[in-house]
């Protein structure tokens, strides 16, 4: 399991300074009902605006 998640989405609560996420866990999901084969066929739920 990865030990620093680098985030540079500002505008969301779990963001940290030098671009480090803070959220306690981290949940992805994907646009479609297909498999994505790359990362912009995906989102990061865990966002939540500041």
């Amino acid at each position: 399991m990865a030990k620093d998640v680098q985030c540079a989405v500002n505008s969301c609560t779990y963001w940290a300074e030098e671009n480090r996420c803070n959220a306690e866990s981290i949940f992805v999901a994907y646009h479609s009902s297909k498999q994505p084969s790359n990362a912009e066929e995906t989102d990061c739920q865990t966002f939540e605006r500041k």
